[in-house]
């Protein structure tokens, strides 16, 4: 398999879709990773697998549908296998393994199929102090955004995903890139005060458009950047109250085509009815209680040149 991974909007061809079964016993607020996680167990509102599972079948006919090969990671008897984005990410022809948080090591076990078929040498094994996750990594061509954690009390936080090491090693990789620093607001337990990827306050969509929440950037350059970046005609900016539903994070399925939560309307209505984008609305709001939704748990590994 030859991998080609761009950006996050031309026609997609493969792509890995995380596992909805078995996914272990209920948790404890202490034993849980993210904001939203934390908050669905203290409240009682943990989804069921039931419910998972409807979801997350729901989102693959969609991909069947365009004609997306879908392939899945091994099942791991009891375990959350849900987002695939964690594990690893694709930039051009290589694949990277992400550093994962120890609560979730394991998962990469379930990848071995996948990855026997991608030739060895395009295989990145990130180095034992360089953190960096899927989810923190968003590609526009030349240009590579990267969500980090610069503080010194990154290892205080389960949240805090991806430090400056890992992105200086991408820089050494490659070298032709440039790559784009957006410090992020860190909270392990408290869904408003702060977000866990990228991916769940920033996206692009369509050619040259985003969607994204300014109030979880903590560099004060960074919002005239992006406007500066897409031009301010081109940016769709959601509410607080839009962003703790994680509403950024709808995937792409081609320039035309973006896969987004069915409850997200206003949003929704905009890429419909504004950028003129075919929007595939598909239930996925039991998901988002885990603190991920469409891009969290997708692993694109095949993406066509835009022509």
């Amino acid at each position: 398999m030859n991998l080609n991974i761009k950006n996050e909007t031309s026609r997609l061809k493969t792509v890995v879709l995380g596992q909805s079964l078995s996914m272990g016993k209920p948790l404890k607020p202490e034993e849980t990773y993210d904001a939203k996680s934390y908050e669905s167990v203290k409240n009682n509102e943990y989804p069921s697998e039931v419910d998972i599972v409807n979801e997350m079948t729901a989102f693959e006919k969609v991909l069947t549908k365009h004609g997306i090969e879908v392939l899945k990671p091994t099942l791991i008897e009891n375990y959350n296998q849900i987002f695939a984005r964690d594990v690893a990410f694709a930039i051009d022809d290589k694949l990277i393994i992400s550093n994962m948080i120890g609560d979730r090591v394991n998962e990469l076990s379930a990848y071995r199929e996948i990855l026997e078929k991608i030739p060895f040498e395009n295989i990145i094994r990130l180095p034992e102090n360089a953190r960096m996750e899927g989810g923190d990594v968003i590609l526009c061509d030349d240009t590579v955004f990267c969500g980090v954690y610069k503080y010194d009390d990154f290892s205080s936080y389960k949240t805090a995903r991806t430090n400056l090491y890992g992105i200086d090693f991408l820089r050494e990789i490659f070298p032709n890139k440039t790559f784009v620093e957006i410090p992020l607001k860190k909270n392990d337990t408290d869904p408003y005060g702060g977000i866990l990827h990228l991916d769940c306050t920033f996206m692009p969509v369509g050619k040259g458009k985003a969607v994204f929440y300014k109030d979880c950037f903590t560099d004060e350059k960074t919002y005239p950047f992006l406007l500066d970046f897409f031009g301010k005609e081109n940016i769709f900016e959601v509410t607080r109250e839009e962003i703790y539903y994680i509403t950024t994070n709808v995937f792409s399925i081609s320039p035309e085509i973006v896969v987004s939560e069915e409850r997200f309307t206003r949003l929704n209505c905009f890429l419909e009815q504004n950028w003129h984008l075919t929007v595939e609305k598909v239930p996925y709001f039991e998901v988002s209680k885990m603190g991920g939704l469409f891009r969290c748990s997708t692993l694109p590994l095949i993406r066509e040149d835009e022509k």
